[in-house]
């Protein structure tokens, strides 16, 4: 087992794998921009260094920087949390190259379902259930043939990321040519790789997702599913754990098609499988995050498990003591992300926390980086935190997080919280009638 983790990230997930390694006894690194240096990552990690200026690409973007940190504290693994360099094999293939453990996956199964085109294809070959689309596009010609083979209303996907970059539904063959140019180009800025492909489009889908956890000795536990339907701009905004949309025969078969497709395509460490729910309750593959997902909460506070420390104890070897049998729900609970973002227009909303006060009580969990006093900077992701509520039912779950949402302050610069009281208090949402749409429809009335 390594001994000290550098943690290349920033924000509420670097403090989240610190207080993982910190139970386990691992010392930490923590990596930070000049404008994160007072950030709270910074201040509980063992130690520190800073990697360069606030643009991502000159610090946490930048693989030799990463690697001098931890060549000159003496670390011995990385992990890498979400977004940035989480899901880039080449950077886990030259943290290996430099004897350091890599808190992930493999690079090769990183690269056969990381990249959507032969994610969909591994899926296939499984028997996940899959919309109709294709691989690779090769022109704007070859879009128009394949869209109008599939039937309009299609969706343009970036093969090598997500996130809604290089995504772009087309309704009609006379505005496939344009959306076909701008989805690559958008995918190339965002994942230095242009190439798209198409599938058939959902108009009001749910977003459900499986949990895998896999060791390095063949042994898989799907621990269960999140419903993530309240999105905005393919952000998700609510997550929850079980999904309530889901019938227990389909959470039944789903588990023992993942845990083939997993074990047989030598899969390691956390991973989280998206399926689109289309209206009649068929789920359709979409794509697999080789990472520890932001909404991880909720699956933790239902199944009782700490997943990032079993992501860190995975890379260190250690087989799960967990078997299938013994992932059993308990409760329900909701997360919700609270953005530095005005309300009315989601405009970013940088600047100094002049108040900040988390709530808390029972069932009440807050993920954060942030504190009093601390300047959110301009450069980042907007989410400042994550409140998640766990509670028996989902009813009284939806309770306790609007009660958690009246007791949280932010003040000095605006955030979103007002929009997730919105939403839990809407009928639709109570129910459990929502899609990726529910928020586009709210704020249209």
């Amino acid at each position: 087992m390594f001994k000290k983790v550098l943690i290349a990230n920033r924000g509420e997930i670097a403090l989240r794998i610190i207080r993982a390694c910190k139970e386990l006894g691992l010392r930490t690194v923590a990596v930070h921009s000049e404008v994160d240096a007072e950030a709270l990552h910074v201040r509980f990690a063992d130690e520190a260094v800073c990697i360069g200026p606030a643009n991502p690409r000159e610090s946490y973007l930048h693989i030799p920087a990463i690697i001098a940190a931890a060549e000159i504290t003496g670390a011995d693994a990385v992990h890498p949390g979400y977004g940035f360099l989480s899901e880039n094999a080449e950077f886990a293939e030259v943290v290996q190259k430099c004897k350091l453990r890599w808190i992930g996956p493999p690079p090769d199964a990183m690269r056969a379902w990381g990249d959507k085109v032969t994610a969909r294809t591994n899926a296939a070959r499984f028997g996940l259930p899959m919309l109709p689309g294709t691989g690779v596009l090769t022109s704007a010609e070859h879009a128009v043939s394949e869209a109008n083979r599939i039937g309009f209303p299609v969706i343009i996907k970036a093969s090598g990321g997500g996130g809604g970059r290089g995504m772009k539904i087309v309704r009609d063959e006379a505005s496939i040519t344009s959306a076909y140019h701008t989805a690559r180009e958008e995918a190339l800025a965002g994942f230095k790789n242009p190439d798209v492909y198409l599938e058939r489009f959902v108009e009001k889908p749910k977003h459900i997702e499986f949990q895998i956890v896999a060791d390095r000795h063949g042994n898989v536990i799907i621990a269960g599913e999140r419903e993530c339907s309240i999105q905005r701009r393919h952000q998700k905004v609510i997550e929850e754990a079980p999904s309530p949309s889901l019938l227990a025969e389909t959470r039944e078969q789903m588990i023992t098609l993942l845990t083939r497709a997993v074990r047989e395509t030598n899969y390691s460490s956390l991973g989280t499988v998206e399926f689109l729910m289309d209206e009649r309750g068929e789920l359709y593959f979409m794509e697999m995050n080789t990472r520890v997902q932001v909404e991880h909460p909720v699956t933790e506070m239902v199944m009782g498990m700490d997943l990032v420390a079993e992501q860190i104890l995975i890379a260190g070897g250690a087989k799960l003591l967990m078997q299938q049998s013994q992932v059993i729900a308990r409760g329900h609970a909701i997360e919700c992300r609270i953005n530095a973002e005005d309300p009315k227009t989601f405009a970013p909303s940088p600047g100094k926390i002049t108040e900040y006060h988390p709530p808390g009580g029972m069932g009440i969990r807050v993920d954060s980086g942030v504190y009093g006093g601390w300047r959110v900077p301009p450069n980042y992701d907007s989410m400042l935190a994550k409140v998640i509520a766990h509670a028996p039912t989902r009813k009284q779950a939806i309770a306790r997080m609007r009660r958690a949402l009246d007791e949280f302050i932010c003040e000095g610069i605006k955030v979103n919280i007002e929009l997730h009281k919105r939403i839990l208090d809407s009928e639709e949402f109570q129910k459990g009638d929502v899609s990726t749409r529910f928020i586009e429809d709210l704020l249209a009335r």
